[in-house]
């Protein structure tokens, strides 16, 4: 398994309703996720909506993005959080994710 860790920044004023909606994440897009390897998914925020997110996946960072791409309940969750999100530059959060390099791993 590959582990893998990003970050994006949640709008402070945004932070509370972005929480909201993970408390209810649509069945679809959770069995979307499953299908493509995305395992032990979790989200942290800071109170400044600084965003840590972590999964493991058997095959690459790439082929876990690919394999979402191709979903369409993925493309409408992207468009239903974007206002959710600073710096997208008119992307969604998935097109901005910038893996971060592990530097250690107690195991």
């Amino acid at each position: 398994m590959q582990r893998i860790a990003f970050l994006l920044k949640v709008k402070e004023d945004k932070i509370e309703e972005y929480k909201k909606h993970h408390q209810a994440v649509w069945p679809e897009m959770l069995e979307a996720l499953r299908r493509n390897g995305w395992h032990n998914y979790s989200l942290f925020v800071r109170e400044d909506g600084l965003l840590f997110g972590y999964f493991e996946t058997p095959g690459s960072f790439q082929a876990a993005l690919d394999g979402m791409a191709k979903e369409e309940i993925n493309s409408q969750w992207q468009a239903f959080m974007a206002p959710y999100f600073e710096g997208l530059g008119g992307k969604h959060a998935d097109e901005m994710l910038v893996e971060l390099e592990e530097v250690f791993h107690l195991d």
